[in-house]
C-alpha cells in the first residue's frame, strides 16, 4: 500500500478529516505514524523518509528543498485547505511533485454566504433591520425595492467563489454584470455573465460581491472612486480579502451615503482596530470572516481529499490539480 502521512495542524485535524473521511483515506492506504504537526516533522524530518504521499491542511509543511530532500519517495500531496502560497516554493516545481487542494470545497459555503446576502440585500433587508431598530416602527407599504426579480448583481472577479455564486444565481431573474481581466467573453457567457469595467460594474449593480483573489495587483484595487459610483440604496459584499478594498476611500464614502449598505465578512486589518469607524457605522454589517468553511463544513476538503487521493491510486487525472502555469493568478 501507499505510505503516507497527515501533517497539518492538530486542533483543526479532527474536524478536516472526520472520522469517516480517514477511514476511507486509511482503507486504502498505510498511514504508518499518528497524525504529526510541522513542527514534529521539523524535530525528526527522517520521518519522512519512507512517505509516498502527504494528506494536509491549515498548517501544512512548506515543500522547500530541506524537506523534499528528506522526502525522496514523496509523489503527492493532498491540501484539505484553500490557498497553497505558503506551502509551495521553487522547490516544489522542480520536483513535479503532484499537488492539488481543496479550494473549491471551501469556496461552496463562501458562495452560499454570498447568495444569502445578495437575496438579502435585494430586499433591502439590512436597511430595514437598522430603521425598525432606530424608530421602533415598521415602514409603510408598498416598499421601494429592487428584489431579485430584473435586479442586476455585478461580480468582481469570477474566480472559484465567483463562478459558483453566478451558477446559484441562475435560478433567480437576475442579471449578472462581471469584471474579471483573465476571462474571455465566451467563458463568461457560459457563465451567463456579461463582462464589463469595473467601474461600470459598481455605477450599474444594486449589489456588488467582491471575488478577487489578494495579489499584488489586486491590493488596494477597490477605491473611493467605485463606491462613489453606486445606485442609490446598492449594497457591497466582500468575503474576499480586506486589503483588496481602499478601506479609509471606503468608511470615507459610506459616511457621506448612508443609503449604501456595506456587509463586509473580511477587513483590513482583521478584525479592525479599536478605534475603527467600521463598529460604529449603522450602515456597515461586520461578520468575522465566517463565510469559509467552519465547523462541520470543514469535513468537505477532507473529503475532496480523499475522492482526489483515489483517482491518484486509479491513475485518474486529479480534478483540482494545482499547476505552475496558473498559480500566480491563484488567492
Amino acid at each position: 500500500m501507499v505510505k503516507g502521512l497527515y501533517i497539518m495542524n492538530q486542533d483543526t485535524f479532527d474536524i478536516v478529516y472526520p472520522e469517516q473521511v480517514r477511514k476511507g483515506i486509511e482503507a486504502i492506504s498505510d498511514i504508518y505514524r499518528p497524525p504529526m504537526t510541522n513542527q514534529q516533522i521539523q524535530q525528526d524530518i527522517s520521518i519522512l523518509k519512507e512517505v509516498e504521499v502527504i494528506f494536509s491542511g491549515w498548517g501544512g509543511p512548506k515543500l522547500d528543498q530541506a524537506l523534499l530532500d528528506a522526502a525522496p519517495n514523496l509523489k503527492a500531496f493532498f491540501y484539505a485547505a484553500g490557498s497553497l502560497k505558503n506551502i509551495v516554493t521553487e522547490a516544489t516545481w522542480n520536483r513535479n511533485l503532484l499537488m492539488t487542494n481543496a479550494v473549491r470545497a471551501n469556496a461552496i459555503p463562501v458562495a452560499e454566504f454570498t447568495l444569502s446576502q445578495i437575496l438579502f440585500c435585494l430586499k433591502n433587508g439590512w436597511a430595514y433591520t437598522r430603521s425598525i431598530r432606530k424608530t421602533k416602527q415598521f415602514p409603510q407599504k408598498p416598499f421601494n425595492i429592487p428584489g431579485a426579480f430584473g435586479s442586476t448583481v455585478g461580480i468582481v472577479s469570477l474566480s472559484t467563489v465567483g463562478r459558483i455564486v453566478c451558477e446559484l444565481l441562475k435560478p433567480f431573474d437576475i442579471n449578472i454584470i462581471g469584471y474579471d481581466p483573465y476571462i474571455s467573453d465566451e467563458e463568461a457567457k457560459q457563465l451567463g455573465v456579461e463582462l464589463c469595467s469595473l467601474e461600470e460594474t459598481f455605477k450599474r449593480s444594486d449589489v456588488v460581491s467582491l471575488h478577487a483573489p489578494l495579489l499584488k495587483e489586486t491590493e488596494g484595487m477597490i477605491t473611493k472612486e467605485h463606491f462613489s459610483v453606486m445606485p442609490p440604496n446598492s449594497s457591497f459584499i466582500n468575503t474576499s480579502r480586506g486589503a483588496i478594498v481602499r478601506e479609509p476611500e471606503m468608511i470615507e464614502v459610506l459616511q457621506d451615503r448612508p443609503d449604501i449598505t456595506a456587509v463586509l465578512d473580511v477587513t483590513f486589518p482583521e478584525p479592525p482596530s479599536q478605534d475603527s469607524p467600521l463598529y460604529q457605522l449603522e450602515n456597515v454589517v461586520l461578520t468575522p470572516h465566517l463565510a469559509g468553511s467552519e465547523g462541520d463544513e470543514c469535513g468537505r476538503m477532507g473529503y475532496y481529499m480523499l475522492e482526489e487521493f483515489k483517482r491518484y491510486l486509479n491513475g485518474e487525472p486529479l480534478q483540482w490539480q494545482v499547476k505552475k502555469e496558473l498559480f500566480n493568478i491563484l488567492a
